[in-house]
């Protein structure tokens, strides 16, 4: 049941990068070219958690790309608030 789980939340990152994206597409704002890079980034550690045997949520690289993929949204966020346009 947890490996539907974990797929089911990598599947639903994927799609939600994968919107980002489409967005990014029409307005070319680097914030949603972010927030994309973000999901996909998700997405990948949910499936490496689901695929690999090794790749458990108490080692250090797991929390080292969730948190890369926290501090792509807060830097998306704060840059999209400093620009002047």
């Amino acid at each position: 049941m947890a490996q539907m789980m974990i797929g089911a939340i990598a599947t639903g990152a994927f799609v939600i990068g994968a919107f980002f994206m489409r967005f990014w597409r029409v307005t070319r704002d680097r914030f949603f070219l972010l927030f994309a890079l973000s999901f996909w980034i998700e997405t990948v550690n949910r499936v490496l958690l689901g695929a690999v045997p090794m790749w458990r949520e108490d080692t250090p690289a797991y929390y080292l790309l969730r948190l890369l993929s926290y501090a792509l949204i807060l830097f998306a966020i704060l840059d999209k608030n400093r620009r002047k346009e």
